[in-house]
């Protein structure tokens, strides 16, 4: 398989210098690979790189034996282990002038490293996305929107390859990252809510007709909804606005973390651009610190735009998604005269990009990507 540089390097190689460094995300999406990218000339085996699941490691992840000549210490799926964070933490606190440590791990070390406090301030904390086209040098949109950004189908670019990736993965987010998390007695039918998402992608969610297909109450959909979240494998973003522009309050738009599997070409689209917002915002967060939100804009008169980006509370910039160079929606007209959005982007997958005024832009998705530093 083709080697991929990660866009994470930079500054997670920065940051071992100071303090361990947590690698989390998506199932698949290549957490292991890029951790063993940090050990010079790895191989199978390598004395460095210890997985809690091979025969073998878990005492030498116990007992600390690992060479002392290795720097570097990579730990894969140590969470597993019930009393990992007391270990990890005597391991650090003993060897930290002498060693660095990298800990990867599935959707737990996300969701147990904030059930305690034992590791705080020992540690900094990155979340890995899937390939995005500043990632691929602005090379090949058309092959990254058709097979995701998942490294495996998107290498092999195989639509047979694809279709069998996607059901392998949704088994194992649905049979063993949600029973990981949660007790769920309903599992066969979690698998059943989750393939019914892709069809909600892009309008505003309705939790009420989710609750009716399902025969379940509100609670228990927005109890899964939350799980398949914490298993990455859907995000939801809430909405911006104020009463000024009656601005829907409650409704929340939802899209997944692999866009691939989205048959409607507009759709797929957008949640395409979602998820390199999203991917920015994280970044940002994660590297620098910064309070990020993504969000939407729409009125009770369903005007809407399908992104805000935010900073500490305020926006930066808004995006409109057209598969097309179509004339500027007129939504980005109104919503320019009655909010405080300094910037609105009408992005698509065409090549022409102009200024509409000196706040509206038309842009290929190429120039708007450079243009806001996404990554």
């Amino acid at each position: 398989m083709t080697t991929l540089q990660r866009y994470l390097e930079a500054p997670v190689k920065q940051d071992l210098a100071e303090k361990m460094v947590f690698i989390g995300g998506p199932r698949q999406v290549g957490k292991t690979t890029f951790a063993q990218s940090f050990i010079a000339g790895f191989r199978d085996g390598h004395p460095a790189c210890l997985n809690w699941d091979a025969t073998g490691d878990k005492k030498k992840i116990r007992e600390a034996l690992w060479p002392t000549s290795e720097k570097l210490i990579v730990l894969d799926e140590i969470h597993k282990y019930k009393r990992w964070r007391q270990m990890i933490k005597g391991h650090y606190d003993k060897l930290k002038n002498t060693h660095r440590f990298l800990i990867t791990g599935s959707a737990r070390l996300d969701y147990y490293r904030k059930s305690g406090d034992s590791l705080l301030g020992r540690y900094f904390y990155y979340r890995l996305h899937p390939l995005s086209f500043p990632e691929l040098n602005y090379k090949d949109l058309e092959g990254l929107l058709k097979f995701g950004g998942f490294p495996e189908p998107y290498l092999k670019q195989s639509e047979t390859s694809l279709r069998r990736w996607h059901k392998l993965r949704g088994e194992r987010i649905i049979y063993s990252d949600v029973r990981d998390l949660e007790r769920v007695k309903e599992i066969s039918l979690i698998q059943l809510f989750a393939e019914a998402l892709p069809d909600r992608v892009g309008s505003p969610l309705s939790r009420k007709s989710l609750a009716h297909d399902f025969d379940i109450d509100f609670k228990t959909v927005e109890r899964w909804i939350n799980i398949l979240e914490n298993v990455y494998y859907c995000f939801r973003i809430p909405p911006y606005g104020s009463a000024k522009i009656r601005a829907v309050k409650k409704e929340q738009k939802l899209y997944l973390w692999d866009w691939s599997e989205i048959e409607n070409e507009g759709v797929r689209w957008e949640n395409f651009v979602a998820s390199h917002l999203l991917k920015y915002c994280h970044y940002l967060e994660d590297k620098e610190g910064r309070k990020m939100e993504l969000r939407f804009l729409r009125d009770a008169d369903k005007r809407e735009i399908d992104f805000v980006v935010m900073q500490n509370k305020k926006p930066l910039f808004a995006v409109e998604c057209k598969k097309g160079e179509k004339q500027t929606s007129p939504h980005i007209h109104y919503f320019k005269e009655r909010t405080n959005i300094p910037r609105f982007y009408q992005v698509h997958q065409g090549q022409e990009n102009r200024n509409i005024s000196d706040v509206i832009a038309i842009r290929s998705f190429e120039h708007f990507c450079r243009e806001t530093g996404l990554v």
